[in-house]
């Protein structure tokens, strides 16, 4: 019993790190802001869907108090400051995991294509320098 545990976790370990591997690395720009980087493109690839009185998972990204609080009333929180590659919202954006979990997803109505690798690479440095 104790071989099978260990090899699964030795499995699901392989595969976090593969998907690790996938993410483009972050930005090296300096002192990233929600305001001055993050919002705009936000703005431009999420909030289409994410604001509102009902946003879609709960999910409200048009302000930096709403990316912090999470969906579902705070219950989802989708990064941690200072660690972007366990952040639920990088590997979203960067198609990582699950297709369902993708953002924007692959075929959605406002027709809003993938965010590039330098702009999941600003949303990792925004994250890893504190997420302010």
């Amino acid at each position: 019993m104790m071989k099978i545990t260990a090899l699964a976790l030795f499995g699901f370990a392989t595969v976090a790190m593969a998907e690790d591997a996938k993410l483009p690395p972050a930005s090296t720009k300096a002192d990233v802001t929600f305001a001055t980087d993050i919002k705009p493109l936000f703005d431009a690839s999420c909030v289409k869907c994410h604001s509102g009185e009902k946003p879609k998972a709960g999910l409200r990204l048009d302000t930096l108090e709403n990316v912090l609080k999470g969906g579902k009333g705070g219950k989802d929180k989708i990064l941690t400051a200072g660690d972007s590659a366990s952040s639920p919202v990088v590997k979203m954006i960067a198609h990582i995991g699950d297709q369902d979990g993708w953002m924007p997803p692959a075929h959605n109505r406002a027709n809003i294509g993938p965010l590039t690798a330098d702009q999941v690479g600003l949303v990792r440095a925004w994250i890893d320098q504190g997420a302010k």
